[in-house]
C-alpha cells in the first residue's frame, strides 16, 4: 500500500500542516525533474504482475465462530525473510498491508508478454497461498476475501480488543474497529488520524441495509456517541473508521508499457472497462454483521480515507478561496481522493473530458511552462488539490532531482480506479499503469480468471488500435451502477457501440461487423470475449495456456450472462438461505462461521 519508506518522527496533522506547501512544491519538482530525465525513454518491454490482500482468520470450532487473526505483521515478518537475504528466483513477494490481519502477496518477478506465462498464473497464486497457510496454526486459514462479514462487530479480532467508547481508540476514535487492528508501521495510524483530524471529525460511512420481512423499518442503529449517532443515517449500516475500507481486501494489477505514450493510453482506454469489472468481480455484500444493499465495496472505501472538510464537501460556505497559497478551504471538491479518474491523459482523449475537473492553477501553470502537455498537467494539477497527509521530520528536505517521496506522497494517497505511475528515479522500471478495481475473489482459479483476462483485454486494445474512449462523465454514471445488488443483471450500461479507428486491421473489422475497407457504420460491439479470442487466434498459444485461457474465459463470460452468480450474489445467496437466517438482515456469529 503506497509509500512504506519512513525516518524520523511521523507528524500529525498540526505538526505536518507548516509544510504542506513544501511538500507540494517539491513534488512537483521531483516529477518535472523525473518526466524530463524519462520522458524520451523508449523500448520498455510488456512486463505485468498482480497483487492479492489476503486476511488470516482463526476458527473457533466449538463456539461455531470465526475471527480476524491479528497475525498479519509477524507472517509478513517470516515471508520477507528470503527477500531480505537477497536470494534469488523468489517465487512470491510480501508486504504488510494496512491491517494487522492483511498481508499482501505478489509474483516473485513481473511477468513478462510470452503467453505460456498465463498458465502459470494461478499456479502461482496457489504457491502463494500454500506458502503462508504453512506458517498459520490449525485452526488460522489465509482466505482472499473482500470483506470480512462481521468487521466491527464485537470481539471481531483474535486476540479481541475491548472498545468502550470513542476514548479507546485515540488513532481513529471508532466505536467499533480498535487501534490494535491496524498495522504498526507509522504510515498506517498516521493516515487514519491525520485524515479524521484534516477533515475536523470522525469518518462516516453509510451504506443502504438490505431490507428483508423482519428487519426494522426504519433501521436504526443504537450509538452511545454523539458524533456517531448525528453521522448515522437511518435504514443505513454505519461504519466510522478507515479500516471499514482499507481493512478490505482487492485484487489489482500493473502494466509497465513500452513508453510513455503506450501509458497514456492504456490508462484511458481500460478507465471504462473498470465499471464493468467491478461488477463483475463484485464480492461484498456483507458489512458489520449486516446484509447491506450493495454488492462491491468501492463507496465504502471512498467514504473510509475522504479527508475533506464540510466546506470542501459543499455542506459549509467556502471560509477562503485564495488558490494562491497553501489555505484551508479553497476549493469545493466533488469526489474523495479515493474514486473514479477524473480525465483522460491522452491526446485524443479530450473532447470526452466533460466533468467540471478542479486543478490547482499554481501548479498547472507551473507543468505547462516547463513543457508539459496540457492533459497531463491537468492530470497532476488535479491530484495537486489533495494535501499531503502523512511526513516523517527526517523526510523533509530531499534530492529533487533523485528523488520522488514528495511527488509519491500525494501521487500515492489519490487512490483511483486507474493510475498513472512515472518511473521511479533511477531505476530500470518503466512507465506503467495499475488497475486498480477488481474485488478479491474467494478462489484463485476466480483470481487468475480476472487477471489473465485484463491482461489480455490490453493485448487486443493496442494490438487492434480500439478505441473505449467515452465521456468521463458516463463513466462515472457506471462506477456508480456497478456497485448496486446484482449490478450485472439489473443494470445497463452506457459503452462505446463503434470501437473501431481507421488504424483497426480488416479482420477486428469484420468481427465488428464492418467492411474490411470501412470504418463507419456499425452499431455493434462484438464484446470483449470474442475480441480476445480473436486474438488468441492471430497468436502462437501453446496447447496447455489456451486451456486455461479458454476456461477463465468461460467463467467471465457466464459471470456476465448470469448464468454463475457473482462472488457478492453467492454470500448474499448463503446466507439468506442458512436456516439460522432469520430474515432481520442480520450475519450472526455461526453464520459466518459456516459460510467461511
Amino acid at each position: 500500500m503506497g509509500l512504506l519508506e519512513f525516518d524520523g518522527e511521523p507528524l500529525t496533522w498540526e505538526k505536518l500542516k507548516p509544510y504542506v506547501e513544501h511538500v507540494k512544491t517539491h513534488g512537483i519538482q521531483q516529477f518535472l525533474h523525473n518526466y524530463r530525465r524519462l520522458m524520451q525513454r523508449p523500448g520498455d518491454i510488456l512486463k505485468w504482475g498482480d497483487e492479492v490482500e489476503y486476511m488470516i482468520i482463526k476458527f473457533d470450532h466449538t463456539n461455531r465462530k470465526v475471527q480476524l487473526s491479528l497475525r498479519g505483521e509477524e507472517l509478513c515478518e517470516i515471508l520477507q525473510e528470503k527477500e531480505k537475504k537477497k536470494m534469488k528466483n523468489l517465487t512470491s513477494l510480501w508486504r504488510p498491508e494496512y491491517a494487522s490481519y492483511m498481508v499482501e502477496g505478489t509474483p516473485g518477478v513481473p511477468y513478462m508478454g510470452y503467453m505460456a506465462q498465463f498458465n502459470v498464473v494461478e499456479a502461482n497464486m496457489k504457491m502463494r497461498r500454500k506458502e503462508v497457510q504453512e506458517l498459520l496454526n490449525d485452526d488460522e486459514q489465509i482466505v482472499s476475501l473482500t470483506v470480512f462479514p462481521r468487521l466491527g462487530c464485537i470481539d471481531f479480532t483474535y486476540p479481541p480488543h475491548k472498545i468502550t467508547g470513542p476514548e479507546s481508540n485515540p488513532v481513529s476514535r471508532s466505536l467499533f474497529f480498535p487501534d490494535e487492528a491496524i498495522t504498526s508501521h507509522p504510515r498506517f495510524p498516521l493516515l487514519t488520524q491525520n485524515i479524521r483530524l484534516r477533515r475536523g471529525k470522525k469518518i462516516a460511512i453509510n451504506i443502504p441495509i438490505f431490507k428483508d420481512t423482519n428487519t426494522p423499518s426504519p433501521f436504526v442503529e443504537n450509538l452511545n456517541d454523539p458524533e456517531s449517532k448525528a453521522a448515522a443515517k437511518p435504514d443505513h449500516i454505519y461504519m466510522d473508521c478507515m479500516g471499514f475500507g482499507m481493512g478490505n481486501s482487492c485484487l489489482q494489477l500493473t502494466f509497465q508499457a513500452c513508453n510513455v505514450e503506450e501509458a497514456k493510453l492504456l490508462y484511458d482506454h481500460l478507465a471504462p472497462v473498470c465499471p464493468i469489472m467491478l461488477a463483475l468481480s463484485a464480492a461484498s455484500p456483507l458489512y458489520k454483521g449486516y446484509i447491506s444493499d450493495i454488492d462491491a465495496r468501492w463507496q465504502v472505501i471512498a467514504a473510509s480515507v475522504d479527508d475533506r472538510t464540510n466546506e470542501e464537501m459543499g455542506n459549509e460556505p467556502l471560509k477562503n478561496n485564495n488558490p494562491v497559497k497553501f489555505l484551508f478551504f479553497r476549493h469545493v471538491i466533488q469526489k474523495s481522493r479515493y474514486d473514479s479518474i477524473d480525465s483522460f491523459l491522452s491526446s485524443n482523449s479530450k473532447i470526452f473530458n466533460d466533468i467540471n475537473l478542479e486543478v490547482d492553477e499554481e501548479v498547472k501553470s507551473t507543468l505547462l511552462n516547463a513543457g508539459i502537455d496540457d492533459l497531463l498537467a491537468q492530470h497532476i494539477a488535479h491530484l495537486w488539490i489533495r494535501d499531503p497527509l502523512t511526513l516523517f521530520s527526517k523526510k523533509i528536505d530531499l534530492d529533487d532531482e533523485n528523488e520522488a517521496d514528495h511527488f509519491e506522497n500525494i501521487q500515492s494517497t489519490n487512490w483511483q480506479s486507474m493510475r498513472f505511475k512515472p518511473p521511479p528515479p533511477g531505476s530500470s522500471i518503466g512507465w506503467r499503469v495499475e488497475f486498480r478495481v477488481c474485488e478479491a475473489q474467494l478462489t484463485d482459479f476466480e483470481n487468475a480468471a480476472f487477471v489473465v483476462f485484463i491482461v489480455l483485454l490490453t493485448r487486443v486494445i493496442l494490438t487492434y488500435k480500439l478505441d473505449f474512449l467515452m465521456p468521463i462523465s458516463k463513466v462515472d454514471t457506471n462506477m456508480e451502477k456497478s456497485q448496486k445488488n446484482n449490478a450485472i443483471l439489473t443494470e445497463k450500461f452506457h459503452f462505446r457501440k463503434n470501437v473501431m479507428t481507421s488504424q483497426s486491421p480488416a479482420c477486428c473489422a469484420q468481427l465488428c461487423s464492418f467492411k474490411s475497407n470501412c470504418t463507419e457504420g456499425s452499431d455493434e460491439f462484438p464484446g470483449f470475449i470474442p475480441l480476445i479470442r480473436r486474438y488468441l487466434d492471430s497468436v502462437e498459444v501453446g496447447v496447455e495456456a489456451r486451456c486455461s485461457i479458454s476456461e477463465y474465459l468461460n467463467l467471465i463470460g457466464k459471470r456476465a450472462s448470469g448464468e454463475y452468480m457473482s462472488a457478492a450474489q453467492w454470500i448474499r445467496h448463503f446466507v439468506t438461505s442458512h436456516p439460522e437466517y432469520k430474515h432481520d438482515s442480520v450475519v450472526s456469529d455461526s453464520i459466518a462461521y459456516d459460510l467461511l
